[in-house]
C-alpha cells in the first residue's frame, strides 16, 4: 500500500516507556508482565518469569537445573551475578567416570551436579526482589498444574529424545504418556511439580512472621535441607548416584561481581570463568582493534574477523578456564586490552587459522596468580552430536532495574525425582575425564558451564540485558548480536534477525567434546559470494537453513535514555516472544 513502507524484520521491534521482558517463550514473557503489573520490580518479574521458563520448557531447562543471572540495581548502580551453577558432589570422581564407565559420562543419575536453579531464583528473590515467593510463582504454578499447549519445538525434543526418556519410569509417566510424546496442541501437565512448588510456598508461609526474606529462606530450606532434600537424596542413593543428603545441606550458591571489557565506548558485562561469560568478552576485546563498520556488515571481511576473534577465545577458553576455586584462571590478563592486542597480531586478516591455535599467553598480563596453568591434551578431531540445551529471558522495569537469565538442564540427561516432578542437573557432563583440563571432574568442583547471561552498560547507564541459549553457539550469538547492534546501528529486532554463523574450531564444552577444525555454518541468508569468500580463506564452510534454531535465540531490550523508550527483540529461530508498555 503505497505510503506505508516494507518491514525490515520479520517481527516488529516491541517498544515501550515503562517495562519491557523477552524471554524464551509468549507465556513466560506474560508471567513476568502480569508481575510487573501488579508492583513487582525486575527480579521479581525475572524470577517468574524463570519459574515458568522451568515449566514450559522442560526439555531445555529446569528447578533443579542451573540458571546464572547477571543484574542491575538501579538503586546503587551496581551489576552483580549469581553463579546458578552445581558443584559436583564429594562421592564424585574423574577416575568412576574412566574405569567405571569405559571413558564417557553416560546419562544418569552419575553426572549430576548440585541443583542450582531453584537456589539461584530464591537468592535473586531476596537480594534484589520485592515480592514473596508465592506470588512470583503463582504463574509457574497455574501452568504446571493445569497444563500448557505443547508447541512444535518441545514435540519435537520429546519426540527425539523418546527412546532415552523411556528409560526412566518417572520421567516416561509425565514426558511420554501413552508411550509417547506429547503431540503439538495437546496438553502438558506437571502435578507433581506444581505440588513441589506449592511445598515452597507452604514452607515461606510458615514463617512469613518474621518477615520476606525469612519466608523465601524457609522454602529454600525445604529444598536443600528439608524433607525435599531427603527425598533427593534417597532416591540418589537407591538409584546409585553420588549425590547425598549432606552435599544438599553444604550448596548454596553465590553472589559475585561480574567480568567486563570496555567496546566501542560501552562497558560489556559477563560472568565469571565458572563459565564460558569470558569467551564472549575476549572476542569483542579483540574485535575491540578493528573498525568493523568500515568492512561492512556480515561481509567476508568482518566475519571472518569474528571467527578468528572467537577461535581465538575459545583456544584461551581451552586452556584456561575452569572454576576459579579450584583453577587460578588469568581471566585480568585474559581481558586486557593490550593482550587482546597480541591475538590481533597472529590473525591473518586473509587466511583463517584452519584450526584451533595454540592458547596465547595472558600471565603476562595479569597482576597476580602463581603463572601456572593446566595444559590439556592436545584434542583430536571427531564429529558428534550434543544434547538439547538452554532457554534465556530478560526484563527491565520503570526504574531502570535490569534481569537477565540463562535457565538450563532439560529432562534428557538425568532422571525425574520420582514425586517431585523436577530433575537434579546433569551439567557434568560438560566436564573432562583428562586430568589436566582446567574443567576436569573433582570432588566439589563445577563443571564450566556454557549458559552466560550479558549486560551491556553506557556512560554509567543501562543500555542493554541480552543473551541466548545454544551450548558453545551462545558467546557466538552474543558477539554477533553486540557487533550488530553497536557497530551497525541496528535496532535489537534486526540485530537478532540478521543472519548469523558459528565456528565449531575447537574441543565442544558437551562430553564427548567433538572438534571439526576449520569448520563454520553459516546460515542460509548469508550471500554465496561472501561465503565463498570465506571459504577462500581457509574455513569450511556448511550452509544453515535461513533461519536456524541451532544458530541460538536471542533475547534482548534496548534503553533509549535519550527519548526514555525501550525497545524489546525476540528471536523467531525459536519460540522467544517480547512484551512491554
Amino acid at each position: 500500500m503505497a505510503g506505508f513502507p516494507s518491514p525490515s524484520t520479520y517481527r516488529p521491534p516491541v517498544t515501550g516507556t515503562h517495562y519491557m521482558v523477552s524471554t524464551g517463550h509468549s507465556l513466560a514473557t506474560m508471567a513476568a508482565v502480569r508481575v510487573l503489573e501488579q508492583g513487582g520490580n525486575a527480579t521479581d518479574a525475572g524470577v517468574a518469569a524463570g519459574l515458568c521458563i522451568n515449566v514450559l520448557l522442560p526439555d531445555l531447562t529446569n528447578i533443579g537445573g542451573v540458571a546464572p543471572v547477571i543484574l542491575f540495581d538501579a538503586r546503587d548502580g551496581a551489576i552483580h551475578t549469581i553463579s546458578g551453577l552445581g558443584s559436583w558432589p564429594q562421592a564424585a570422581s574423574r577416575e568412576y567416570f574412566v574405569n567405571a564407565c569405559g571413558g564417557t559420562i553416560p546419562p544418569g543419575v552419575q553426572r549430576a551436579v548440585m541443583p542450582a536453579a531453584i537456589d539461584s531464583w530464591l537468592t535473586a528473590l531476596t537480594r534484589f526482589g520485592t515480592r514473596s515467593f508465592a506470588e512470583v510463582a503463582a504463574p509457574a504454578i497455574a501452568l504446571a498444574e493445569e497444563g500448557f499447549p505443547v508447541y512444535s519445538f518441545l514435540h519435537i525434543d520429546l519426540a527425539e529424545e523418546a527412546e532415552g526418556l523411556a528409560r526412566w519410569p518417572s520421567t516416561a509417566a509425565i514426558f511420554l504418556p501413552d508411550g509417547r510424546a506429547p503431540r503439538v496442541g495437546e496438553r502438558l501437565v506437571q502435578r507433581d511439580l506444581a505440588n513441589t512448588l506449592k511445598m515452597l510456598v507452604e514452607a515461606e508461609a510458615g514463617s512469613r512472621h518474621q518477615g520476606r526474606e525469612a519466608g523465601i529462606q524457609a522454602a529454600r530450606d525445604r529444598f536443600y535441607t528439608g524433607d525435599i532434600a531427603e527425598r533427593i537424596a534417597a532416591f540418589f542413593q537407591e538409584q546409585g548416584g553420588f549425590l547425598t543428603l549432606d552435599d544438599l545441606k553444604q550448596f548454596h550458591v553465590e553472589v559475585e561481581t561480574p567480568l567486563h571489557v570496555r567496546y566501542r565506548g560501552y562497558d560489556v558485562y559477563g560472568c565469571r570463568p565458572w563459565c564460558q561469560g569470558p569467551v564472549a568478552l575476549e572476542a569483542l576485546a579483540i574485535l575491540d582493534g578493528y573498525d568493523l563498520a568500515s568492512r561492512g556488515h556480515n561481509t567476508a571481511d568482518a566475519l571472518h574477523l569474528i571467527i578468528e576473534a572467537l577461535t581465538a577465545a575459545f583456544a584461551d577458553r581451552h586452556r584456561y578456564v575452569g572454576d576459579p576455586k579450584f583453577v587460578d584462571v588469568p581471566i585480568d590478563g585474559m581481558l586486557h586490552p593490550d593482550y587482546a592486542a597480541t591475538w590481533r597480531d597472529r590473525i591473518n586478516p586473509d587466511r583463517a587459522f584452519g584450526e584451533m591455535p595454540a592458547p596465547g599467553d595472558p600471565w603476562r598480563f595479569q597482576a597476580t596468580g602463581s603463572g601456572v596453568s593446566h595444559a590439556p591434551a592436545a584434542p583430536r578431531p571427531f564429529a558428534a552430536t550434543v544434547e538439547p540445551d538452554t532457554s534465556y529471558l530478560c526484563v527491565v522495569d520503570a526504574d531502570g532495574n535490569a534481569f537477565s537469565a540463562t535457565p538450563s538442564d532439560g529432562v534428557t540427561g538425568t532422571p525425574v525425582v520420582p514425586g517431585l516432578g523436577f530433575i537434579v542437573s546433569g551439567r557434568g557432563v560438560q566436564s573432562w575425564l583428562d586430568a589436566d583440563h582446567p574443567s576436569a571432574i573433582a570432588p566439589g568442583k563445577r563443571p564450566r558451564l556454557t549458559p552466560n547471561p550479558g549486560l551491556i552498560m553506557r556512560d554509567g547507564h543501562l543500555f542493554a540485558p541480552y543473551g541466548t541459549p545454544g551450548n558453545d553457539v551462545q558467546p557466538q550469538a552474543m558477539v554477533q548480536f553486540a557487533v550488530n547492534l553497536i557497530d551497525f546501528g541496528l535496532d535489537p529486532q534486526a540485530a537478532i534477525e540478521a543472519p548469523r554463523l558459528s565456528t565449531y574450531g575447537f574441543p565442544q564444552t558437551t562430553h564427548p567434546h567433538p572438534y571439526t577444525p576449520g569448520l563454520v555454518r553459516a546460515e542460509g541468508r548469508i550471500p554465496d559470494d561472501v561465503l565463498a569468500e570465506l571459504a577462500r580463506r581457509g574455513h569450511r564452510v556448511e550452509r544453515w537453513p535461513d533461519f536456524s534454531a541451532l544458530a541460538g535465540s536471542v533475547c534482548s531490550i534496548v534503553v533509549d535514555r535519550e527519548h526514555g523508550t525501550l525497545t524489546g527483540g525476540a528471536d523467531p529461530r525459536r519460540v522467544a516472544y517480547a512484551m512491554g508498555w
